[in-house]
């Protein structure tokens, strides 16, 4: 009986996971983002925010109130495949069906991204950071959480603003969640390198400046972060594709209004 009940919940995991993953088209006002240009300014270590289209990815922005319903951390050719048409898989991501995976370019095709830069880590850091990232390859997402799973059926959900970034967690103790920022939020805390830490003000201990006060640094836990973080934390650069690129005004193509007045 137990394994009969396992074999219904999986199957209805599945159809669920399906169900969400699908596409459900919104109308965005950014250009999508040129793979060529994105492929050119990226470095080891940057976090790729992506406005994906999927019934889940609207729920995410929804309960985020943000563009951003996806995060994958650029790895460069630490694993060394490719795709079928040669291109890199390069950026490693949380997939709600296949789980941690590593994926092209190709994978963002058609979709508006950002590019959020850590500063200031070194060479060993960056790899550390990579390497943390790289080791949960292929964990999976337990699909028998159907309960977890239902709750993105509304892509707006009737809940309280206070507790929407709890509802982003699918499944308290899975290796994966419902948006792959808790994983990269995870590796960067691996290196001790801040996104949206909880700041606390104590009173200095230098004897030299008794009213000064300074700012401890607690860890958030990984699993409340949500790609918007990356955006607006105060420790990541946004690198935008067509400025990086060597952007000109003066080369753009305006229309220009040529109609004959009327007489």
């Amino acid at each position: 009986m137990a394994s009969l009940l396992d074999g219904i919940t999986r199957w209805l995991g599945e159809r669920l996971s399906r169900y969400l993953s699908q596409t459900h088209h919104t109308h965005s006002l950014a250009a999508p983002t040129d793979p060529v240009r994105l492929m050119a300014c990226l470095q080891p270590g940057d976090v790729l925010l992506v406005e994906g289209q999927s019934r889940f990815s609207v729920a995410i922005k929804y309960l985020t109130q943000s563009t951003w319903s996806h995060a994958a951390l650029f790895v460069g050719d630490a694993d060394g495949r490719a795709d079928a048409h040669g291109r890199p898989l390069c950026f490693l991501e949380a997939d709600l069906r296949e789980g941690v995976r590593l994926v092209s370019v190709a994978e963002y095709a058609g979709l508006h991204c950002r590019v959020c830069r850590p500063v200031g880590l070194d060479a060993s850091e960056v790899d550390a950071l990579v390497q943390h990232a790289m080791a949960r390859l292929g964990h999976q997402y337990d699909l028998k959480n159907v309960v977890d799973l239902a709750r993105y059926l509304l892509p707006t959900p009737p809940v309280p603003v206070r507790w929407r970034r709890r509802m982003l967690s699918l499944g308290s103790g899975d290796p994966t969640r419902a948006i792959c920022s808790t994983l990269i939020a995870q590796a960067f805390q691996s290196v001790r390198y801040p996104i949206l830490p909880l700041i606390e003000n104590v009173p200095s201990t230098d004897p030299m400046c008794p009213g000064c006060m300074d700012e401890i640094l607690h860890v958030r836990h990984h699993s409340l972060f949500a790609p918007r973080d990356f955006d607006v934390s105060p420790y990541f650069a946004v690198i935008k594709p067509t400025i990086a690129s060597g952007f000109n005004h003066r080369a753009l193509a305006w229309h220009d209004d040529t109609r004959v007045p009327a007489a």
